[in-house]
């Protein structure tokens, strides 16, 4: 799977292509994503772990797929990351809705927003280690 990495200063914003994201694709996907948690934030050299994934380009997935990604954000938090999922198709989205998913998923409309929520969630980690 091809896929486009945009890093940032404090996430990488992955592109998933499109239309559709399968079952198989999201174990590709997972390969891709799951060596960020590798990184560690606090390094001098600055490595990132957090990520936004964008989906705009999915018109479709399958029930495997979105559990899948359920499953991989559980992963990032476990670890201290943040995965946020952004751009959603109305299409997806409700699928996700309907199959009670969205409501597991840390989603926003844009990447702009999911920024945000990075940002706010390392601001949290930052006051929680500090306690």
């Amino acid at each position: 799977m091809q896929v486009k990495i945009d890093t940032k200063e404090k996430f990488h914003a992955i592109t998933v292509p499109g239309p559709i994201l399968s079952a198989t694709m999201t174990e590709e996907l997972e390969n891709i994503l799951l060596p960020y948690l590798q990184n560690d934030a606090r390094q001098p050299d600055g490595q990132v772990k957090n990520v936004v994934l964008i989906l705009q380009d999915i018109q479709n997935m399958d029930y495997a797929a979105a559990g899948k990604l359920v499953d991989i954000q559980q992963r990032f938090y476990e670890n201290n990351a943040s995965f946020v999922v952004c751009s959603l198709q109305k299409q997806v989205e409700e699928f996700l809705d309907k199959n009670e998913l969205l409501e597991l998923m840390n989603v926003t409309p844009t990447e702009s927003e999911a920024w945000d929520i990075v940002q706010m969630e390392e601001i949290e980690r930052e006051l929680l280690d500090g306690e």
